[in-house]
C-alpha cells in the first residue's frame, strides 16, 4: 500500500488508510478496463451516439437496449399510433435492437414512442436515450418528440475561463416569470440573465432542466436523462442562453440528478423492458422509499456506460461550464444517510458505504476533467465525507467544490433558538469557518431549500408578516429595521467566512416575500407561488431595492477583490460586546452583532495602515442609516508596540474595509 497525500493532510483518516486505499483501487482499476485503448477515458462514453434516433443520409436509425423485451415497435404520429410490422425493430445481440427507416418516414416535431413486449406483458415506453419529450396539455401524457431542425443552432460564444472561487446564482428557469405561469429559456435569457450579470454573479446554476413528469419535483424526480424539459422550451433555447451567459463571463453548471429517478414506467426507466431491475437495484434497494423514486445499481457496467454518457452529452450537446452533482449523501450511503448525525470519522468507513457509487462519483469526475479540463464539479452532501472534494489522482473521489451545507442549518438555529443579544460571535466564526482544509467549500446563507413550502427564507423569518405591510420606505418599522439588518450581515458574514465560494437562491437577493408553492392538488393547481416578482426590487418606493443593492456590493466586492485568495485571520472576537472581526488578504471584516450596542472609538490591533470603508450595511443606499462618514479614512495609530485602528461601531451593522 503506496502513501497517499490525502492522510497525510489529514491525519485522523490514517486508521482508515486500508479502506480509502481500496477506494482509490477501486477507481483506477475501474478507470483502466473502461478506458482500454482510448488515448482518453472520455472517449468511451458515447452510448447517446449509438441509441436514440439518429438522421444519416437517406435513412433513420433508432436503437435501443432492452435485453427482456421479445419485441419493441415504434408507434406515432407517422404510422397512426399502430403497431405496425414495417416499423419493428430486429435484435442485434446483447440485448440491442434496431431498426432502420426511410428518411422521408420520420419528420421534425412528430411525436412517437415504443410499444414494448416482454414475455406476460407490454407498455407503452419513452426511449431511454430520447432527446426531447413534450407533454399533451390535455391528457397530460408524454410523448418522444423527432427533433431535426432545419438550421442547427450555430454558438457564437467561446466558454468563459474556469472559475477560481465560484459566485452561484442558483435559479430555476420555469419560475423565473413574474406571471403565474411557466417561463420559458427566452423569458429568463432576456429579462433574468442581465440581473445577474448586474449583481455580479459568475456562475449560473440551472435546476429542473433534465424532463420530469412532476413540475413539482423541482426537477428531482427525473424520467428522461437526456432530454432537456419542455416546460421550458427548446434545446436550442437552452444553447441560447448559455451562450449568451458565456457572453456576458457567466458560466453555467446543471444540476444534474444521478442520485435516483421518477418511479413512472410510462415515462421513465422503471419497469422499462418488462424488468424492475435493468437499470436499478433489484428488491428493497432499488427503491427510495423517502424520495419514492428508484436507486440506481451503480455496480452494473449498463448503469456506468448509461450516466457516463449522459455526463459527456450535457457537457458537450450544451457546451456546459460543469455540475452540480444532486443527492450525493443518498448514493453513497446503503442507508442514504437517512438519520445519521456522521459525528465521527467511523460513519464514512463503517461498511455502510455503497463503494460502487463512490466510484462511479469518481469516474464521473474524471471524465468531466477530461473532456474539459476548465469544467468545475460540484457536491451536494451533508455528511461531511472526507476525500469528497480532494483530486481522484491523489485518492479522492474528484469534486472542486462541495457544497458547506451547515452553514444555512446553523442560521436557521440561530434565528429560531436565540435572541439577539445572546448571539455568540466565537460560536459563530467557528461553524462557519469549520470546514476540511484540504478541500474547496462553497458557503450560502440559503438555498431553494429553505424558500419551499414548509421552511421559511431567511427574510420571512425575520419580518414575516410585515413584509406584506411594512416594506414601504414612507413606513417606520423596527421589525422591517432588524430584519433588514440582520439579512445583510447574514449573507455578508456566510460570503466573507466561506472557504472558496458562494451561493445564492435566485429572488432571496433582495428578499423575495413569498416561499415556493409548486401547482399541486392542495393549492388547485396555481401556479401563484411558482414565481419570482421582480417588480418589488425595481419598486423604487419599496425597500427590496435596497436589498438588492447591497447584493449587488457584497458580489461585486467579493469578484473584485479576490476574496478567497487568502484564508480568514481571526482579529477580534469579543462575546460580550458582540463584536467580530477578521481578515482576509487585505480586507478587514467588522460585525457588531449587539442589536442596541454602539461603540465609539473600538480599538483592535491590526497591520499598519490607512483603512478605507468600501462597504457598510449601514449605507441609506442599503436601507441602514448612514452612522457612519463612508469617505472617512482611518488610520492605525502605534500602541505599545502593536497597531491599532480605532472605529465607531454601530449596532447591527457590518463594515468591510480595504488596508491601503
Amino acid at each position: 500500500m503506496e502513501n497517499l497525500e490525502i492522510w497525510e493532510q489529514d491525519p485522523y483518516l490514517k486508521p482508515f488508510k486500508p479502506v480509502i486505499w481500496r477506494r482509490h483501487q477501486m477507481r483506477l482499476e475501474k478507470a483502466l478496463l473502461l478506458q482500454g485503448s482510448y488515448e482518453r477515458f472520455c472517449d468511451v462514453f458515447n452510448n447517446h451516439l449509438y441509441y436514440g434516433i439518429h438522421k444519416t443520409p437517406g435513412k433513420w436509425i433508432c436503437r435501443e437496449w432492452a435485453p427482456n423485451a421479445s419485441a419493441i415497435y415504434l408507434i406515432g404520429e407517422c404510422n397512426g399510433w399502430k403497431k405496425d410490422p414495417s416499423y419493428a425493430f430486429r435484435p442485434v445481440g446483447m440485448g440491442n435492437w434496431e431498426l432502420e427507416l426511410p428518411g422521408e418516414a420520420l419528420q421534425h416535431g412528430q411525436l412517437y414512442k415504443w410499444l414494448m413486449e416482454w414475455p406476460g406483458g407490454s407498455g407503452e415506453r419513452l426511449p431511454a436515450y430520447a432527446r426531447r419529450c413534450v407533454q399533451d396539455p390535455e391528457t397530460k401524457i408524454f410523448s418522444a418528440q423527432v427533433w431535426d431542425p432545419r438550421t442547427p443552432y450555430k454558438w457564437k460564444y467561446k466558454n468563459p475561463p474556469r472559475v477560481k472561487n465560484p459566485l452561484i446564482y442558483e435559479a430555476h428557469i420555469g419560475m423565473s416569470g413574474e406571471e403565474p405561469s411557466v417561463a420559458d429559456f427566452d423569458w429568463f435569457r432576456k429579462k433574468v440573465l442581465p440581473r445577474i450579470a448586474k449583481l455580479g454573479y459568475n456562475t449560473l446554476q440551472l435546476m429542473a432542466i433534465q424532463e420530469h413528469p412532476y413540475y413539482g419535483s423541482f426537477g428531482y424526480q427525473v424520467s428522461n436523462f437526456y432530454a432537456v424539459s419542455s416546460r421550458f422550451g427548446t434545446p436550442e433555447g437552452l444553447k441560447k442562453l448559455v451562450d449568451n451567459a458565456h457572453a456576458l463571463g457567466i458560466a453555467v453548471i446543471l444540476d444534474l440528478v444521478h442520485s435516483h429517478a421518477v418511479k413512472n414506467e410510462i415515462e421513465g426507466l422503471s419497469r422499462f423492458d418488462g424488468t424492475y431491475d435493468l437499470y436499478f437495484h433489484a428488491g428493497p434497494r432499488g427503491e427510495h422509499t423517502l424520495w419514492s423514486s428508484r436507486c440506481f445499481d451503480y455496480g452494473k457496467g449498463s448503469v456506468m456506460h448509461f450516466l457516463l454518457s449522459n455526463v459527456k452529452y450535457w457537457l458537450e450537446e450544451y457546451r456546459l461550464d460543469g455540475f452540480r452533482f444532486d443527492g450525493v449523501t443518498s448514493m453513497m450511503y446503503y442507508d442514504h444517510g437517512l438519520g445519521r448525525a456522521f459525528t465521527e470519522y467511523g460513519h464514512y468507513f463503517d461498511g455502510n458505504q455503497d463503494e460502487d457509487a463512490i466510484t462511479y462519483l469518481g469516474l464521473a469526475n474524471k471524465l468531466i476533467h477530461d473532456c474539459n479540463p476548465n469544467a468545475v464539479t460540484v457536491a451536494e452532501d451533508v455528511s461531511g465525507m472526507p476525500t469528497l472534494a480532494y483530486p481522484f489522482e491523489k485518492g479522492g473521489i474528484g469534486f472542486d467544490f462541495r457544497m458547506s451545507m451547515g452553514v444555512a442549518d446553523n442560521w436557521i438555529k440561530w434565528i429560531k433558538e436565540v435572541k439577539d443579544e445572546d448571539w455568540h460571535v466565537g460560536d459563530i466564526f467557528y461553524e462557519l469557518t469549520n470546514k476540511r482544509k484540504d478541500e474547496h467549500t462553497i458557503s450560502y446563507a440559503e438555498c431553494h431549500d429553505q424558500a419551499l413550502v414548509g421552511d421559511k427564507t431567511i427574510i420571512f423569518r425575520l419580518i414575516d408578516k410585515e413584509m406584506y405591510t411594512s416594506m414601504s420606505k414612507d413606513i417606520q418599522s423596527l421589525v422591517v429595521d432588524r430584519g433588514m439588518a440582520l439579512h445583510k450581515i447574514i449573507r455578508l458574514l456566510s460570503l466573507a467566512t466561506a472557504g472558496d465560494g458562494y451561493l445564492n437562491f435566485m429572488g432571496n437577493e433582495f428578499g423575495h416575500p413569498e416561499w415556493i408553492d409548486f401547482p399541486r392538488e392542495g393549492n388547485g393547481w396555481s401556479y401563484h407561488y411558482a414565481r419570482r416578482q421582480w417588480s418589488l426590487a425595481d419598486n423604487g418606493l419599496l425597500r427590496y431595492g435596497q436589498l438588492e443593492n447591497f447584493d449587488r456590493d457584497m458580489i461585486t466586492l467579493a469578484g473584485a477583490q479576490n476574496l478567497y485568495d487568502n484564508a480568514p485571520r481571526p482579529v477580534v472576537q469579543d462575546i460580550g460586546s458582540q463584536v467580530l472581526a477578521f481578515e482576509r488578504g487585505r480586507l478587514l471584516f467588522v460585525f457588531n452583532l449587539s442589536p442596541n450596542g454602539s461603540y465609539k472609538d473600538y480599538g483592535m490591533e491590526v497591520h499598519p495602515g490607512k483603512y478605507r470603508c468600501i462597504l457598510d450595511t449601514d449605507d441609506p443606499l442599503y436601507g441602514g442609516f448612514g452612522r457612519n462618514d463612508k469617505e472617512t479614512v482611518h488610520f492605525t495609530i502605534p500602541q505599545r508596540g502593536t497597531n491599532v485602528l480605532f472605529l465607531y461601531l454601530p449596532a447591527r451593522s457590518a463594515m468591510v474595509f480595504n488596508r491601503e
